[in-house]
């Protein structure tokens, strides 16, 4: 079982207890239209808990779908590190739209970061943002992530096709400090 300390979060590994928690985020409109697929129904969100938990339990792992939680609000969002290529990870995240603002992502992102760079000895993360996303192109910015550009049609959701800002960091960045530690 996963758990990670940031400053103001927990990131911990989802259990099957979590599915209406999941349903606040993924079940929101305001929260959705930021993210790269549509808004969910409470079934779906069930199905999305059951998919992360059977892939928790594989060996190796091939993501870290981890619940965000806050001391004063409990389970507050998702932040998930999928490892693709060679010492490579993706980054993303979703916050509570009633929490956000509060710098519970970035802390989120940041925890999330030392367990790829520091523990799990990735290369790379990158993370994939929409270009109206300002509060998460902060976030990946405030980290030291680099713009690299932006892939045209990137995700299709909210019933259209959408571009990505795409954003990296290496871990010689990390290491000399520029990941907002």
């Amino acid at each position: 079982m996963i758990s990670l300390t940031g400053e103001l979060v927990t990131l911990r590994d989802l259990a099957k207890t979590d599915v209406d928690d999941v349903f606040a985020i993924v079940g929101d409109p305001a929260v959705t239209k930021w993210l790269s697929f549509d808004t969910r129904t409470h079934a779906q969100a069930t199905e999305m808990v059951a998919g992360v938990l059977e892939r928790q339990a594989h060996q190796p792992r091939t993501e870290y779908y981890l619940a965000v939680c806050a001391a004063r609000h409990g389970f507050i969002g998702f932040c998930r590190l999928g490892l693709a290529g060679v010492q490579a990870g993706k980054l993303g995240y979703a916050i509570r739209a009633d929490v956000q603002g509060r710098g519970y992502a970035t802390d989120a992102c940041r925890t999330m970061l030392r367990f790829a760079f520091d523990r799990s000895r990735l290369h790379r993360v990158s993370a994939a943002v929409g270009p109206d996303n300002a509060a998460s192109i902060a976030v990946v910015r405030k980290l030291g992530f680099t713009h690299e550009g932006r892939l045209r049609d990137h995700v299709h959701t909210n019933g259209a096709w959408r571009d990505s800002e795409l954003f990296s960091l290496l871990v010689n960045e990390w290491e000399r400090g520029l990941g907002g530690r």
